[in-house]
C-alpha cells in the first residue's frame, strides 16, 4: 500500500513537473534579431489584445506605392494594462492611427517584430516592452 501510495504521488509530481516545463515561456532571441532595432512608420491596421500575447499590424506604405502589413508581437493584455496601454485612455492604440515604431526585427528577414516603442500621433511616447523584456 505504501508503494502504490508513493507511486502515485511521485506520478503526480512528474506530471505537474512536466505541465510547468510544457508552460514555459519561448526565447526572444530565438525568433528575433536582439542585437539589432528598427524605426518605421505607418497606420495601425488591427491591434489585438490578447494572451499569452497581443499584437499590433502595421500597414507600412513601400517606395512603390504598395503596402506591407507588418505583425509586431507585444506583451500579454494583463502586462500591457499594468503599462497603462490598452483601448482607452492616453495610451490606447486605434485604426487608423498613424505612428511610428520601434521594434526588434524578425531573424529571417520576414515583417514581423518584437515591438518596443511607439511614437503616438501626438508625439508623445509610449514604452511597449518592460525593459527586461529586450535583453
Amino acid at each position: 500500500m505504501i508503494k502504490r501510495t508513493l507511486g502515485c504521488v511521485a506520478l503526480c509530481g512528474w506530471l505537474v513537473a512536466s505541465t510547468g516545463l510544457l508552460q514555459a515561456h519561448h526565447s526572444l532571441a530565438g525568433v528575433y534579431d536582439m542585437h539589432n532595432e528598427k524605426e518605421m512608420s505607418g497606420t495601425v491596421a488591427s491591434i489585438k489584445f490578447t494572451n499569452p500575447h497581443g499584437s499590433l499590424t502595421l500597414a507600412v506604405k513601400n517606395a512603390d506605392g504598395t503596402s506591407t502589413d507588418w505583425v509586431m508581437t507585444m506583451g500579454s493584455a494583463t502586462a500591457l494594462a499594468q503599462r497603462g496601454i490598452g483601448r482607452t485612455g492616453e495610451n490606447a492604440l486605434h485604426n487608423g492611427d498613424a505612428i511610428k515604431i520601434r521594434f526588434r526585427p524578425a531573424k529571417d528577414g520576414s515583417p514581423l517584430g518584437f515591438l518596443l516603442l511607439v511614437t503616438m500621433p501626438d508625439g508623445h511616447v509610449i514604452q511597449v516592452a518592460a525593459p527586461n523584456a529586450t535583453e
